[in-house]
């Protein structure tokens, strides 16, 4: 069983910037992607940047320009670094791995943006 656990959460004001961590228990090199999902109160859960084993990234067009995600396969680690925050950047930040045949997800980490 794979284990994610995402870290470097917290409190911010708005414009400042955070980067998450997510940690592996294997290597990283084992998912075609990962990535980031957001959960605020009250909604679903919603992507907002990937990166492939190709370091292609993608993004949603609310965090376009603002979040950079990156990879360390020395490390098993990916980041997500998080500029220019926002009020509705808040939300609980899930790290997802997806393999072949399974998916994983950690425990999430607390960002909220408020002054």
């Amino acid at each position: 069983q794979v284990q994610l656990v995402e870290s470097g959460g917290g409190l911010v004001q708005p414009g400042g910037s955070l980067r998450l961590s997510c940690a592996a228990s294997a290597s990283i090199g084992n998912f075609y992607a990962m990535g980031w999902y957001p959960q605020a109160p009250g909604k679903q859960r919603e992507l907002v940047a990937t990166i492939t084993t190709r370091d292609s990234t993608n993004y949603s067009d609310s965090v376009k320009g603002r979040f950079t995600i990156s990879r360390d396969n020395a490390k098993n680690t990916v980041y997500l670094q998080m500029n220019s925050l926002k009020p509705e950047d808040t939300a609980v930040y899930y790290c997802n791995a997806r393999s072949q045949f399974f998916t994983y997800w950690g425990q999430g980490t607390q960002v909220t943006v408020s002054s």
